[in-house]
């Protein structure tokens, strides 16, 4: 015993020297935090953490997510010791350019990183949502098989500053996460000092108040730490707050609980006298010790018989249980149907309608003919028209059915989102008002750096909301999500452009793609009569064709400013005008300049119509541009008086284009 306890020491060291070594070579970085945890990981990583580094994907393995990412080479270290595809080469080259040790943990750069982390309190809340899949994959499929996996995760006092924390761990404890257990790095240290500054919460009081369950640890006292563990494990109605007492660059002579170790190398000096006060070989760098290398390798080879166990009771399952296994392969695969397009846009409504309320006939359809599609909204169902009727909802101890209710909690919801996709085996989406966006935008960017696809049905577009005023009037919302690379932005017209938004949603697996939908109802418009709805995923295309001759004008719009441009060009009988709906800007800056010029030839003045910021627009057109948009907030009052007092009619477009050719 006592050997064993000494060479797990040696371990946490290993780790320890590791990471402070990976800083100090980059000159860049955070040790502290590790340098601190690296006991827990040491323990956590080869007694605890069900996976397997020659199957990453494994999908009933344990998920760790580091949610304070700044300590982003305790995580690279572990892989690398636990005999991932992450070389020694890759710690020495943290932060560099083409590294594949990043700053912070960037998910699909590295095997065994579950979640991009690093903006505190988001790996929190992928957290929540990878433990609620776990806990919906097992309600589909048997526990025997796919329960019985937890999410472990470390996160510091900054995640718990962060208002996302709070609204992921209510949620989590509303619904009994009880596969949850996470270790809070309880060091007192931030970058401007101590906690004591701006933190004086009593923290177990809280999450006690969450309804969670919270235990205590030494982050230095092995059985401390397996006892706190097998606490949280055997708790099955809770999710598990291990509050861990650890000192920031543990084992460093001078720097250990200060700020100074939080996001600066030790230094030369520094690093030498942290190795002679913890034993270490002064004279050697990255170096994993024999008996530290066998320990890592015998937990592979443990886990390797679990994972070896597993895939023979998949197969005999899969074998016994034919159709339950040709259903999780739908999961697991991401399968849609061939007549995808067909099948939304034959529920699509053709009579006009809000958006809306033409995306609700859409989502049910969905829900019919894709199993894996689960989504919510932020106590806006109603309002938003996302509950899918005829499935349940996710409740406590009730994870079979299909409708989240995340609360009025669009930060967390988001995050949660992200989790659940990044789990594996489900397509998400989240529901609110588009005002909300800006709640949300720190989880949309992630899900763009990441490529998680996404889905978010935003309602409530515009202006047009009327009476509740600009407080929820959104306006310079569409180019804050344009504004985000990789992500797409769908502004529908109709019930065709909304199932073909919704089609593409389905069918992206590379970002997010927000479906921005109307509370009013948008009119009819003119419509080619050779239109094709597949027109609509080339981002903009031809709705009403000019007569033959010379083309004098192009009058574009997005979603309910559509039919005003069609009203316009009927007003202006002595142009010869085109309209062109322009429901995904995105997917028009994808097509070829062949296209582009065929839609809008550059020798021809070009209208835009939308009723928010036209900021980007003039970067798409070089072409004589008139923009009809908002420059200010909107106001309270009904939708079609707003429409007159800003400005959104067809007749004052109309005069506005006289005054302008």
């Amino acid at each position: 015993m006592a050997n064993e306890v000494s060479i797990k020491k040696l371990a946490a060291n290993t780790i320890r020297i590791l990471a402070a070594e990976g800083v100090q070579k980059a000159n860049s970085g955070h040790p502290g935090m590790p340098m601190g945890m690296a006991d827990v990981a040491a323990i956590l990583w080869t007694e605890f953490l069900k996976h397997n580094p020659d199957d990453p994907k494994w999908i009933a393995r344990d998920r760790f997510v580091l949610s304070a990412g700044h300590g982003s080479m305790l995580i690279y270290s572990m892989l690398h010791l636990s005999g991932y595809d992450v070389t020694m080469d890759d710690l020495k080259s943290f932060r560099q350019w083409g590294s594949r040790t990043a700053g912070h943990p960037e998910y699909g750069h590295l095997p065994g990183v579950e979640t991009t982390t690093g903006p505190l309190g988001q790996g929190f809340g992928n957290g929540v949502g990878m433990a609620l899949a776990s806990k919906m994959m097992s309600a589909r499929f048997g526990e025997d098989l796919f329960g019985g996996n937890y999410v472990y995760a470390i996160s510091g006092d900054g995640c718990l500053m962060e208002g996302v924390s709070s609204e992921a761990a209510s949620l989590a404890g509303h619904l009994k996460l009880g596969n949850l257990i996470y270790f809070y790095d309880d060091n007192t240290i931030t970058i401007e000092g101590h906690t004591d500054l701006t933190f004086s919460e009593n923290v177990e009081q809280r999450f006690l108040a969450y309804g969670w369950h919270v235990v205590y640890t030494d982050a230095y006292d092995h059985d401390s730490i397996r006892k706190a563990i097998v606490a949280g494990q055997n708790e099955k109605e809770k999710p598990t707050l291990i509050i861990t007492k650890s000192l920031i660059g543990y084992g460093s002579p001078n720097k250990a609980n200060t700020h100074d170790v939080h996001g600066s190398p030790l230094g030369k000096d520094e690093m030498i006298a942290t190795k002679q006060n913890i034993g270490w070989p002064v004279d050697k760098e990255f170096y994993v010790p024999e008996e530290v290398a066998h320990l890592f390798a015998d937990r592979k080879t443990e886990m390797k018989k679990k994972y070896d166990e597993w895939n023979s009771e998949y197969l005999k399952w899969k074998k016994n249980n034919s159709d339950l296994a040709d259903q999780y392969e739908k999961y697991i695969t991401q399968w849609l149907p061939e007549n995808l397009e067909e099948e939304l846009l034959a529920a699509a409504p053709k009579e006009p309608n809000a958006t809306r309320t033409l995306s609700s006939k859409v989502i049910q359809k969905i829900a019919q003919i894709v199993p894996n599609v689960v989504g919510g909204s932020a106590d806006l169902a109603p309002s938003t028209n996302t509950y899918m009727n005829g499935f349940a909802s996710i409740a406590p101890n009730k994870f079979e059915g299909k409708n989240f209710h995340f609360g009025i909690r669009e930060h967390a919801m988001g995050a949660i989102l992200n989790g659940i996709i990044l789990y594996g085996g489900f397509r998400a989406f989240g529901a609110t008002f588009f005002v909300f966006s800006d709640y949300m935008r720190p989880t949309i960017r992630l899900a763009a750096i990441m490529k998680v696809p996404a889905i978010y049905v935003f309602t409530h577009d515009s202006i047009f909301v009327g009476e509740d005023g600009p407080t929820h009037q959104p306006v310079e919302h569409l180019a804050v999500l344009r504004a985000i690379p990789n992500s797409t932005v769908f502004r529908p017209a109709d019930g065709i452009e909304t199932a073909m938004a919704w089609s593409f949603a389905l069918k992206n697996s590379s970002g997010p793609v927000s479906l921005i939908l109307t509370r009013q109802k948008i009119e009819a418009f003119d419509r080619a009569s050779d239109f094709d709805p597949k027109e609509v995923l080339k981002g903009a295309y031809i709705t009403s064709k000019e007569k033959d001759g010379k083309l004098d004008l192009v009058i574009a719009a997005s979603g309910s400013e559509v039919p005003i441009a069609d009203e316009a060009k009927k007003i202006l009988t002595d142009l010869n005008i085109r309209v062109v709906s322009i429901p995904c800007r995105e997917l028009f800056e994808k097509q070829s300049e062949d296209y582009k010029s065929k839609i809008f030839p550059a020798d021809v003045p070009v209208v835009i119509i939308e009723a928010a910021t036209m900021t980007g627009w003039g970067d798409l057109f070089r072409q004589k541009l008139l923009m009809i948009g908002m420059t200010t907030f909107g106001a309270s009052g009904p939708y079609k008086t707003l429409a007159e007092k800003f400005g959104f009619t067809g007749a004052q477009v109309a005069d506005k284009i006289k005054a302008w050719i």
